[in-house]
């Protein structure tokens, strides 16, 4: 029995959303062809066919609910709440503490032609390779420089020569090998805080 009726009501529930839909189309068709012909009206035959005032003239305390039925154009809505906002002074003068009331969107900062790096999926890759081959590039430079500097630096000590053959020879700070360890020292890794919890 209960199968029966939840059949039943199901049906009756889909016949009453198929008039809604019906209802809901043919109700924006008649919004659209409207709007299609208040388009081609000026904004004053349209104020007069409504018979609403001039949204520009608007004073303190005027009604603005005319404007905002479906039938008139966003044009003129948006003409009203412009100067109901003026008029209004908690919405005119509006105080520096209003964390939202800046402009944090893009337009005024964007700047025609901007090239960046940025790759979607690889991030600043081409940029960072680049700066890497420059910082190796100057890496060279700076060695092949300092190389320059260092033999040109480097005194020309002249032996004297004495009257021994088998005078030992002196041997230069830099071809002394000084005994290195095989092993180097590494930092002892990081503790890492452990927690337990009981229960």
């Amino acid at each position: 029995m209960t199968e029966a009726r939840d059949f039943w009501s199901r049906r009756k529930a889909a016949v009453q959303a198929e008039a809604d839909a019906e209802l809901l189309t043919a109700e924006e068709q008649a919004i659209s062809a409207q709007k299609a012909e208040l388009e081609e009206k000026t904004d004053a035959e349209i104020l007069a066919e409504f018979n609403l005032p001039d949204p520009d003239h608007l004073q303190a305390g005027d009604d603005v609910s005319g404007f905002m039925a479906k039938a008139v154009p966003d044009r003129l809505r948006r003409r009203a709440l412009r100067r109901l906002w003026r008029l209004n002074p908690v919405l005119a003068n509006v105080d520096g503490l209003v964390d939202y009331g800046e402009d944090y969107t893009d337009a005024a900062c964007v700047i025609e032609n901007l090239q960046t790096a940025y790759q979607v999926g690889k991030g600043m890759l081409a940029h960072v390779e680049a700066l890497a081959a420059q910082a190796e590039a100057d890496e060279a430079e700076a060695d092949e420089t300092e190389a320059d500097e260092s033999e040109a630096e480097e005194p020309q000590i002249e032996l004297e020569e004495t009257g021994t053959p088998d005078a030992e020879p002196v041997l230069m700070a830099a071809e002394i090998e000084l005994d290195e360890p095989d092993e180097v020292e590494l930092a002892p890794a990081p503790r890492r805080m452990k927690f337990e919890f009981e229960g």
